[in-house]
């Protein structure tokens, strides 16, 4: 370095050796003579080094050593001059940087240090040779680059060039240098993995047969590598226009002096070595990029004619040996074991050799190819590559079933699935997404008999692990431990984790997350029997759990695990609103049907879903067959209760639900869910032509998705009781409706919805001037009322009973309080307690005409207890609605008053239910009777303990004396017995 590059003279010596830290060595170091040099590169065989430690120079250095390199063999050619100079030409082109050793590394880095650029020959003696001087009269121009330097030197050398193997050499060089460094090389990708590999196996088959091959003792890795250089060169530096035509024509001149000579020899039956087959690859190349550079780029006429001149004579060439070239049988047997070579040492291209190993079957589960897979393993941790090795090993085990092929096949998955455990989450799902597509849910299980080993084992023990320790910071260790089960048989997985989430109290949501964690299960499959795909996680769910569940707990974590499934809080949804409903909805919407109530429940679950696309997922479900299905069952609770016992139809608790439904399907089914507004039209008139059958109460259900298409149409009696506008409504004869029956048909229509309650108080016409006409309307709303209750929902029995206060309020509806259970006149305000009271005692009428001897045979004894709970959750109401108006029970003397007002109107709705309770004909009604007794007497004791009056205690003992001569008269044993229990304790 320095004697290479020395710095600017000291100003003085004594300066020179003060800051000079080379001072002393610089003064020792003799010239270089590159006769010595060039001869010990030459006698060691050492090109390459030569090389590194040229290009480590600045540029002008360099292109000046390259110079005098030149002119040494310029001068008294020998044939080992030749081959020496035409080695450093093509470790020239195979140069990389980054590949130089320790010596190279550290003359490199002195270079640098040194750093100075100055001309090697300012100051330097020429060196002495051992050849003769050639003269400088006849020396060519300079040239203007590295790369002209070595077309330069050959110019001078190639009437020296007599071998046909050199020739071969020489042609090879100059080739590959205009085709690779210059602006022929077409922009784009690499070779193709394939050609790759055949070109770095094929050199080292032929250094591997040539014993003339400087590498042909090399070991396999060592030759492997030399090769993968010479098959991949990278242009770092690039020939001008100038240059490159200088280098084509010299191109021209030596295939026209050695093409003929050339051809014969290659056509001979010599054996093919690597400079033959080099220059028959290059040239091959060479000409399809000529091709390519005359029809792509503009040049001139001299230049069209030049290059088209040297691509006839290069197809002329090859025209005459290709027939001869395909006759040569290249050793190929090496493939698999370059393969190996190239992943074991990580040489180029590695990566991309991983996938031809993961391919290639008729290499695979030799011994050498399962070692090299176990001992590389960590390289083929990529989604693509472990799909490759499954696919392998299931066409193995399809193929060989004997003991040896199973212990491989163990040693391989062992191996498999360890390079897919060390995979991300998202790459893990991209690897159970290829084995779902290619063997479906039954994944690796349905031809790897392996994996089926102790399977089940691990699916038990895995899972019991993960329910014990339910918790966000054992989400990720679980999630791990279920992919490998993912993997191996997703199908079975997937189900044993609905399984779980529905029999495990509380897990549900936690082993969501871990299913969720794997979007790729939401996988499609086709069977040829169903003709559509169906959701992976949606046939595990119908198989493993739908139609199992056994108690309303499971159908309670069934429903909140399929709505997790639909909206996890931080991920996929695995299933949508759609596949669900078609799934467990469409199919059970039968009143028959033993799964219809959870199947309502999960329509009115999925329907609260939002649409993540403009277009609502239902208009993919059937929208209009599914309302007509819903009000077909509405339909069949106007006979509730005329079905025999034994036929299956949804409970009365289900009816609100069905509401409720229908009114969302109402909201999202618009005309904007039909292709075309005359298709809306259509399926309107379909829907209201079905409805025509039913009842009519359902028409008005459906007003909202009617819109102005059809009028309401109600009995002709609902007109007497009522001024409906005509553009609206119309009457149909309905034989059920006769004279008399308009209230009947008016309180119907309360019952329908909020809205229409508020419309129909509105138009009632009643007369309340005319005392008999007020009389009659009060008279039959009771006989209405009670018609209606046995078939109420809750909703709808809440519905009627605001229509009883409102009229009550307006004093429309009369209702006289009589004093039955009351003692004596008392001195009290009840004029804000007036509405309850009245409430209390149209109950009770209506009970008692409920069971009077006229309707004794109508009403089915299974209907009791419905009434009851309607009646006493009317109570319940009625009672909250007094505490409210009484304000707490406070102790100040201004109060005293309303606690004894909320006392009397405890005290008269438990007689008013006694006396209901004692008219009742069917056992089995008394709990909900108790409950609400209990809970009167409860607030009875609340009031009157608070008044603190003289003579509440005596008005207390009283009042407890009464209750319990009322009690005592109850026939139910068991409601007569818990009374009195708690009356014994109101005065304790």
């Amino acid at each position: 370095a320095k004697v290479l590059l020395p710095g600017p003279p000291a100003a003085s010596l004594d300066q020179g050796w003060k800051e000079d830290g080379f001072f002393s060595v610089g003064r020792m170091i003799p010239d270089v003579n590159r006769t010595v040099l060039f001869e010990l590169i030459k006698a060691l065989g050492a090109p390459r080094l030569f090389v590194q430690l040229l290009l480590a120079l600045p540029q002008d250095v360099r292109q000046s050593e390259l110079e005098h390199l030149v002119e040494y063999v310029a001068s008294e050619t020998s044939p080992s001059d030749i081959r020496f100079f035409l080695d450093v030409w093509w470790e020239v082109m195979k140069h990389k940087e980054g590949q130089e050793d320790a010596t190279v590394s550290a003359f490199s880095t002195l270079i640098r240090q040194h750093g100075c650029e100055s001309c090697l020959d300012d100051g330097l003696q020429p060196p002495k040779r051992f050849k003769g001087d050639r003269g400088s009269l006849n020396d060519p121009p300079a040239a203007t680059s590295l790369l002209m330097v070595l077309i330069e030197g050959l110019k001078q050398t190639y009437r020296s060039i007599a071998l046909p193997r050199m020739r071969c050499y020489a042609l090879a060089n100059l080739v590959e240098l205009l085709s690779v460094f210059s602006e022929l090389e077409p922009e784009g990708s690499p070779l193709p993995v394939a050609e790759y590999l055949d070109k770095v196996s094929s050199v080292v088959s032929l250094w591997t047969s040539d014993a003339e091959s400087q590498f042909h003792h090399r070991g396999l890795d060592e030759k492997v590598k030399e090769a993968e250089r010479s098959v991949s060169l990278l242009s770092v530096a690039k020939l001008s226009r100038e240059e490159l035509f200088v280098g084509l024509d010299f191109l021209c001149t030596l295939l026209r002096a050695w093409g003929e000579e050339l051809q014969g020899t290659l056509n001979s039956s010599e054996v093919l070595c690597y400079e033959s087959y080099r220059l028959l690859d290059t040239l091959t190349t060479f000409g399809k990029n000529l091709d390519c550079f005359s029809e792509t780029r503009d040049l001139g006429e001299d230049e069209t004619r030049g290059v088209l001149e040297l691509t006839q004579i290069t197809k002329d060439f090859l025209k005459e040996i290709s027939a001869s070239l395909k006759s040569k049988n290249l050793d190929t047997s090496l493939l698999s074991s370059v393969v190996m070579t190239i992943i074991e040492q990580k040489l180029d291209r590695y990566e991309e050799m991983c996938s031809v190993f993961a391919s290639e079957k008729t290499w695979a589960f030799s011994k050498d190819w399962v070692d090299c897979l176990v001992e590389n393993k960590a390289l083929f941790q990529k989604p693509e590559l472990v799909l490759k090795l499954l696919e392998m090993l299931v066409k193995f085990a399809m193929f060989r079933q004997d003991k040896e092929a199973r212990e491989l096949q163990m040693q391989v998955t062992k191996a498999i699935v360890e390079c897919y455990t060390e995979l991300s989450l998202t790459d893990k799902n991209k690897v159970i997404s290829g084995v779902l597509a290619s063997w479906g849910g039954p994944g690796l299980s349905l031809n790897l008999q392996v994996v089926m080993e102790g399977f089940q084992g691990d699916l038990n023990v895995t899972f019991n692990q993960i329910t014990k320790s339910v918790s966000d910071e054992g989400l990720t260790r679980a999630v791990a431990s279920v992919a490998r089960l993912m993997l191996l048989y997703p199908e079975a997985t997937v189900k044993q984790v609905c399984n779980l989430a529905v029999v495990n109290l509380g897990a549900h949501q936690f082993l969501g997350q871990i299913l969720c964690s794997f979007p790729a299960v939401s996988f499609l499959e086709t069977h040829d029997d169903l003709g559509r795909p169906r959701n992976l996680v949606v046939r595990c769910l119908e198989e493993a759990v739908w139609g199992r569940l056994s108690t309303a707990r499971e159908e309670e974590q069934f429903l909140e695990f399929l709505a997790f499934l639909m909206q996890p809080s931080s991920a996929t949804p695995l299933v949508s609103p759609a596949e669900v409903t078609k799934a467990f909805v469409l199919p059970y919407l039968k009143s028959d049907s033993a799964q219809i109530e959870l199947s309502l429940q999960i329509l009115s679950k999925v329907l609260g879903i939002q649409s993540c696309s403009e277009e609502h997922w239902i208009k993919s479900c059937h929208p209009f067959p599914l309302l007509l299905s819903l009000c077909k069952l509405l339909d069949g609770y106007t006979k509730y209760w005329h079905h025999p016992r034994d036929q299956l139809f949804p409970s009365l608790e289900t009816k609100d639900l069905i509401l409720n439904i229908l009114c969302q399907l109402c909201e999202v089914v618009r005309p904007e869910a039909a292709p075309s507004p005359e298709l809306w039209v259509q399926s309107l008139a379909w829907l209201h032509r079905r409805v025509a059958s039913l009842d009519w109460t359902i028409g008005l259900r459906l007003k909202k998705l009617y819109g102005d298409h059809f009028k309401n149409e109600v009995p002709a009696t609902l007109f007497e009781i009522c001024t409906l506008p005509e553009d609206e409504w119309t009457s149909q004869p309905l034989p059920a409706y006769g004279p008399g029956s308009g209230l009947l048909a008016w309180m119907e229509c309360c019952c329908v919805s909020t809205a229409l309650r508020e419309t129909m108080l509105t138009l009632l016409t009643v007369n309340v001037d005319n005392p008999e006409e007020v009389n009659l309307f009060s008279k039959g709303f009771l006989v209405a009322l009670i018609q209606v209750l046995p078939w109420c929902s809750h909703s709808e029995w809440k519905r009627l009973m605001h229509v009883v206060e409102n009229l009550l309020q307006r004093q429309v509806l009369h209702v006289p309080y009589t004093l039955e259970y009351v003692q004596y006149m008392p001195l009290l305000n009840l004029r804000p307690f007036a509405c309850y009271l009245q409430f209390s005692v149209l109950f009770l009428r209506g009970f008692q005409l409920l069971c009077s001897s006229s309707c004794s045979t109508w009403l089915p004894a299974e209907a009791w207890l419905h009434v009851v709970q309607l009646y006493c959750g009317s109570l319940t109401d009625l009672l909250g609605s007094v505490k409210s108006a009484a304000g707490p029970p406070l102790h100040s003397p201004e109060d005293r008053t309303s606690m004894q007002e909320v006392s009397f109107i405890c005290i008269q709705m438990f007689c008013h239910l006694l006396h209901v309770a004692a008219m009742l004909p069917s056992e089995g009604c008394s709990e909900p009777l108790v409950v609400v007794a209990l809970e009167i007497l409860s607030q009875y004791e609340t009031f009157s303990s608070a008044d603190t009056s003289p003579s509440n205690t005596l008005r207390r003992a009283n009042e407890r004396h009464f209750l319990e001569s009322i009690t005592d008269n109850v026939s139910d044993k068991a409601l007569r017995s818990t009374l009195l229990q708690k009356l014994s304790k109101l005065g304790a």
